[in-house]
This record gives C-alpha cells, sequence and structure tokens, in this order.
C-alpha cells in the first residue's frame, strides 16, 4: 500500500469546473470551459473535472437533436480538444460529452492526460428522459490507472447507487470524478441543500475514497440545474464547496490520494474490511 505522504506522489491540486453551457454551441462551450481549464492550471490544479454535457447542453427536445449533437470518441473534436489542452497543460480533464458509439448513443465522460486519450466510461444509470436519447452505458464502471493515481468516474444519476461507488472502491479507485446536472429532486423542500451533496458525502466515507463533482447552473429549456459542486475527502468530510447554486465557480482543493487507502475508521474497524459478504445475498 502507498503510504500518506510519499514523496513518490506527492498532493495534488483537484478542481472541479462549475459553468453554464450554451445549449448546442459546442464550439463555444469548449472556448468558455478552456479558458476556465487554464485558469484552475494557473493555480496549479493537475485533475479538472467538467460538468455532465459539457460541450452540448443537456435538454435535447428530439433523438435526432441528440443524434446531431453526438460525436464518437476518442476521435471527435470534442476529445481532440480536450485531449490537447491536457497535453498543453499537463494535466488530466474528466468531461462529460454525448458519445456516438457504433449505432447508438451514449451519456459519456472521457479521461486524457498529458501523454494523450486515456478512457471513456459511459453511464450506467439514465435519469428521466435521457432514456428517450441515449442507451444505458455498457463498459461497466472502468477504473483508470494514471501518473497522478487509480481514477474512476461516475455521472450524476449514477450517485444514487451505493453499487456505484462500492463497485469503484473495490476496484482500486482513488478519487472518483463525477460530471454531472443535478437538478431538483421530486418534494425538495425550498432553499434544501442538493441531495447529491449527502448521497455522494455519505458514498466518500462508506467507500474510503476522493469524490470530486462538477456541477452546471443556469435553466435550460425551462430545467433549473442545482449548482453546489463539492469535492469530498474519504471520511465524508467536505474539502471544497459547495459552490454557488446559481453562479459559475471553480472550487479547488489539495489532497493525497494515497489517504484513500486508509480505510480505517479506528483500531477495529474498517469500511471495506468490516464487511461480511459471507451474509450478503
Amino acid at each position: 500500500m502507498v503510504q500518506a505522504n510519499d514523496p513518490a506522489r506527492p498532493p495534488l491540486r483537484v478542481s472541479c469546473i462549475q459553468f453554464e453551457p450554451e445549449f448546442g454551441a459546442v464550439a463555444a462551450n469548449i472556448a468558455r470551459a478552456s479558458d476556465l481549464v487554464r485558469a484552475a492550471a494557473r493555480e496549479g490544479s493537475r485533475l479538472v473535472v467538467l460538468p455532465e454535457l459539457a460541450s452540448t447542453g443537456y435538454v435535447f427536445e428530439t433523438p435526432e437533436e441528440a443524434a446531431s449533437l453526438a460525436e464518437p470518441v476518442p476521435d471527435g473534436p470534442t476529445t481532440r480538444a480536450w485531449t490537447a489542452l491536457a497535453a498543453e497543460l499537463g494535466i488530466h480533464i474528466v468531461a462529460g460529452i454525448a458519445e456516438r458509439g457504433g449505432d447508438g448513443l451514449y451519456n459519456s465522460a472521457l479521461i486524457t492526460g498529458p501523454d494523450g486519450f486515456i478512457g471513456t466510461y459511459r453511464k450506467a444509470h439514465l435519469w428521466h428522459r435521457e432514456n428517450v436519447f441515449f442507451r444505458k452505458g455498457d463498459l461497466g464502471f472502468p477504473v483508470f490507472a494514471t501518473a497522478l493515481g487509480t481514477i474512476g468516474i461516475a455521472i450524476c444519476y449514477d450517485g444514487w447507487f451505493p453499487e456505484t461507488f462500492r463497485q469503484l472502491a473495490l476496484a482500486g479507485a482513488e478519487i472518483v470524478c463525477i460530471p454531472t446536472n443535478w437538478v431538483p429532486m421530486p418534494n425538495q423542500p425550498a432553499g434544501e441543500a442538493a441531495m447529491a451533496n449527502t448521497l455522494h458525502r455519505a458514498a466518500a466515507h462508506s467507500n474510503g475514497i476522493f469524490i470530486a463533482c462538477a456541477d452546471r447552473v443556469g435553466v435550460e429549456r425551462g430545467q433549473p440545474f442545482e449548482g453546489q459542486s463539492l469535492i469530498i475527502g474519504p471520511k465524508g468530510w467536505t474539502l471544497a464547496g459547495p459552490a454557488s447554486r446559481e453562479a459559475p465557480e471553480t472550487v479547488s482543493a489539495v489532497i493525497d490520494l494515497a489517504e484513500a487507502g486508509h480505510k480505517d475508521l479506528n483500531e477495529f474497524n474498517s469500511v471495506l474490511g468490516d464487511r461480511r459478504t459471507d451474509l450478503y445475498a
């Protein structure tokens, strides 16, 4: 096990970029987000997370509209843009994208780094009308070995399922990056914090992992978004954020990924080691 404060893996700065994409304005969204990524890199960030469907916007009206904005990964222009930016800045980027894969569309996220494209995750749990436009993800819950550490990815509604984070933690993920477009939940009281904040803090605590959530803001085609991006440590405590509910904002934290391997709560208890797999169905 890598020990915390290991000089071979110094602490790194992580940033989650919360902004408001303009629906369908792919080039403008990439340009705006690129400026924000560059600003985070100037502050020392080495891992930057962008929202779900960051280049296209979220509220598609027809399958044809979704298809017109989807791109292949890694050969499409958006993936090439993020890959070039990561190489230019010497950082890792996780970004949501509408992916055209084979004869279907997927709500996906890509990860790319200084040495090029690394991999893709396809959203497993589709929310509401996403089911009209996208296929359910078919790549499982991969983890990606990088120069920074072992990175997992989930997208938005995936975070409502404890199995998402347990699968990633058992596969060795030290940090899970969450491109997301959180919306208000049914019967949500006015002014109540996003349900997602509670769910992701609990997931970080229960699995001993870092979680970095990058949401969007604004109202798109009548749909409001929650903002409140945040970064959470492996004990479940918030390290940065929650961000504003309405305004673009970048939240950042300096973290030691080696701490994700320390899943003990005290001398007797470990959140993964105490699992009673002999009793679980």
